[in-house]
């Protein structure tokens, strides 16, 4: 079944499009919600490592942590060892739309998995779980650089 990425890709951009256009009012856009989440669920992380998370490239989780800074969702603060480093944090705005946006998560879950077994759902989630560990891979080996032989 050639045709599983194509599938994985659609349900990623359905999910996406719904995310963006609810939680719009919140002014979380483009994807946002996805850097708050992580944010909010380990506070004090470093853009470096939420990038690594996501699986996005460090300017592009740049940009979305300025966005987020910008609108109140969270805050960056100086280590305490290392003052080149900062981390990050929710603020009282984030960890109050942090809620919303789980709420919207397990609601898209239990939509996408009507009908399947408590069996089916272990299985499916699973073996998703392998597919991302086998793209984690490649993503590592061309993120530094290489490129893929196909």
């Amino acid at each position: 079944m050639k045709d599983i990425l194509r599938e994985i890709g659609m349900i990623a951009r359905a999910l996406d499009s719904i995310s963006n256009i609810e939680f719009k009012e919140y002014e979380l856009t483009k994807g946002q919600y996805l850097y708050l989440v992580r944010i909010c669920e380990n506070p004090g992380i470093i853009q470096e490592k939420l990038a690594e998370m996501i699986k996005v490239d460090r300017t592009t989780a740049a940009r979305a942590v300025k966005k987020l800074e910008m609108n109140g969702f969270i805050e960056k603060r100086e280590d305490s060892h290392n003052k080149k480093i900062k981390k990050l944090f929710p603020t009282e705005k984030g960890n109050k739309v942090y809620p919303l946006i789980i709420r919207e998560n397990d609601y898209s879950n239990s939509v996408a998995l009507h009908g399947f077994s408590r069996k089916e759902e272990e299985t499916i989630s699973l073996l998703l779980q392998r597919v991302r560990k086998n793209i984690e891979i490649d993503w590592e080996f061309v993120k530094k650089g290489n490129k893929r032989n196909y």
